[in-house]
């Protein structure tokens, strides 16, 4: 008797079956987790803009409209992954606003908009920041 050596047609069926259910239990948490790890990024230029800005008042007694004048490349200014879009509004109190662009705006419907004002007041939700 001659033992043949391999996997059978059934065997293969069965491996990638389990393959594809794993595959569609995991693919589900990788996009959440990028989604919160690209909001991360719109969390943190925001709290950036928010530290410029408050430098920039000690030092004109008002705050900036234009966010070249915090020393940023643009106004709106994109974040570095350019998950973000970054705006700033108000001379006497101002609002920062990071809103999400591309990708990133089909994927995290819920915090689309990330707001911080000067009295330190969060947008939208508790979830977002």
């Amino acid at each position: 008797m001659h033992k043949t050596r391999g996997f059978t047609l059934i065997e293969l069926m069965i491996v990638v079956a389990i393959v594809g259910i794993l595959a569609s239990i995991a693919y589900p948490s990788y996009i959440d987790y990028v989604t919160k790890s690209a909001r991360s990024e719109g969390v943190a230029a925001v709290l950036r803009v928010a530290n410029l800005q408050e430098q920039y008042y000690l030092d004109n007694r008002a705050f900036a409209t234009d966010l070249k004048k915090l020393g940023l490349s643009a106004s709106p200014f994109i974040t570095e992954s350019g998950h973000y879009s970054i705006a700033s509004a108000g001379t006497a109190a101002f609002t920062i606003t990071a809103t999400a662009i591309g990708a990133q705006a089909s994927r995290d419907s819920t915090c689309a908009t990330i707001t911080l004002t000067h009295a330190g007041i969060k947008g939208p939700s508790k979830e977002c920041w």
